[in-house]
């Protein structure tokens, strides 16, 4: 069994760390996997194929930078697509053709076209054809004027389609209109979280947890955090800040500037999962994997949705949430310290989420159903 995998992060590092989730499980089963990435290095995240990194230049994921915080031009794009094909066809000459895995690609991340239809253009038409499937997070953004393009680049490069969620919670047609057209190449995995901490100790036991994931765009909600606390029944507990990796160095002195007694100030912890199983509450914003790892802890949250240049696929993911009593929930347009310590204490009262509430193992439902897909009939 092998796998070439795809992904690109642009602003946050979610995207990654789902991929990489999978690349291991993967591993873990006995594959042989090649991960591709094209974001910005991450620590802690090692990838086969690192492509000349792209970010996004700006909120709205409209334009692409490179490293150096410039604007790529068509020949930077050439380059990388060059090198993009290069390591598929070192990956497919080695063995069997196995399963390509690209992340996001078409209901997505259209920026990169100009390197991913290469790709699946030279997939479809060599002699041994490998299976193709697009892995996608629960939610998408919104986009209903796209679905037929999207539709259409499915329809002709992919057989399946791996959607990492569960419908109990939120299905995929609830930002993707047309999803029942899609029929039986739509399958649901549950979500792909890493397993809980075997013994989390007590690091972190009653605290208050505040992140912004790889931090990028954080810095509000972590500055109205602090402010809010004296406002909030958990005034007197520790409060954890989590800046996150990506956090700008003035974000950080900032909230140092702020921290009185009883904040601890933090850019990352390789702990995170242990923080959240024993945190007595997490405020977060509303992204996969945060979530994920929320529902995993059952801990009491408090989600602020990160909605800015109209971003809403946090915000369905948190109403979703809301809707089942597993979280509670303030709009990023209405953050106010009042806002957020009227949520804390809604939280605090509330009960922690019920076990079993949405499937958590996406990784390993992901590995069976290539694993099936591949010992059964050609695609």
């Amino acid at each position: 069994m092998r796998a070439f995998l795809y992904v690109q992060h642009l602003l946050g590092i979610g995207h990654l760390k789902r991929m990489a989730l999978l690349a291991g499980a993967l591993r873990g089963a006995g594959w042989q996997v090649t991960l591709a990435s094209g974001g910005l290095p991450v620590a802690g995240v090692p990838v086969d194929v690192q492509l000349p990194p792209a970010s996004a230049g700006d909120a709205g994921f409209r334009t692409l930078v490179d490293a150096s915080g410039a604007q790529v031009d068509e020949a930077w794009k050439r380059a990388r697509a060059d090198r993009l094909l290069a390591a598929w066809r070192r990956f497919h000459e080695a063995g069997p053709p196995g399963a390509l895995l690209i992340e996001l690609f078409p209901f997505g991340r259209r920026q990169l076209r100009f390197e991913l239809v290469p790709l699946l253009e030279e997939a479809k038409r060599v002699a041994a054809r490998p299976l193709v499937a697009c892995s996608v997070r629960d939610l998408l953004q919104p986009k209903p004027a796209r679905e037929g393009e999207m539709l259409e680049l499915f329809e002709r490069y992919y057989d399946q389609l791996l959607v990492h969620g569960d419908p109990r919670l939120a299905a995929f047609e609830r930002t993707f209109a047309a999803a029942p057209r899609l029929g039986g190449r739509l399958h649901y995995t549950g979500y792909v979280v890493a397993d809980p901490p075997a013994h989390s100790g007590d690091a972190g036991a009653n605290e208050v947890l505040v992140s912004a994931g790889g931090g990028a765009v954080g810095a509000k909600l972590l500055q109205t955090a602090l402010a809010a606390r004296a406002q909030t029944l958990l005034r007197d507990a520790t409060w954890r800040v989590l800046a996150g990796m990506n956090a700008a160095e003035a974000d950080l002195r900032a909230l140092a500037v702020h921290a009185g007694p009883g904040v601890v100030i933090e850019r990352h912890r390789a702990d995170f999962p242990s923080l959240l199983a024993n945190a007595a509450l997490s405020i977060s914003q509303a992204g996969y994997n945060t979530v994920a790892e929320i529902l995993q802890a059952r801990v009491r949250s408090v989600l602020v949705p990160f909605a800015a240049d109209g971003e809403a696929e946090q915000t369905a993911r948190a109403r979703a949430l809301v809707s089942q009593g597993a979280a509670q929930m303030v709009e990023e347009a209405a953050l106010t310290p009042a806002s957020l310590a009227d949520a804390v204490n809604r939280a605090v009262r509330a009960p922690r989420p019920s076990p079993g509430q949405v499937a958590l193992d996406g990784a390993r439902r992901t590995v069976a159903l290539l694993s099936e897909w591949l010992r059964g009939s050609a695609p």
